[in-house]
């Protein structure tokens, strides 16, 4: 099964934006083929990227590999309702992705 990098089209949120950008920029350019999934366009996509991410509140966007959940680029903006257990949880994945880029291993990211 491909790369999935679920996202959503449809987001006031300049800072998800961005890191579904950065994501689709690196697949890119590193010629490694993804199925982009859009979440705004069905809610059963939002309710699976949630449950394979494990999180009933994950946000866009989430990269899996088939089925196996690889992690997200989720920018950490503080929101009263985060708790700080899931803080240290929302760097590893930001540090995760930029740390696998730069160390030349997205493909062990990635789980390809």
């Amino acid at each position: 099964m491909p790369v999935r990098v679920f996202f959503t089209s449809v987001s006031a949120s300049t800072q998800i934006k961005k890191n579904q950008d950065r994501i689709f920029s690196v697949l890119t350019s590193k010629k490694i083929s993804f199925q982009p999934v859009d979440i705004s366009q069905n809610s059963s996509d939002k309710d699976l990227m949630r449950q394979g991410a494990g999180n009933p509140a994950a946000l866009p966007p989430q990269i899996f590999n088939g089925d196996v959940y690889c992690g997200n680029t989720f920018a950490l903006i503080v929101f009263p309702q985060i708790p700080d257990s899931c803080i240290f949880s929302l760097l590893q994945d930001i540090t995760a992705f930029e740390s696998a880029i730069e160390m030349e291993e997205l493909e062990k990211f990635l789980k390809l």
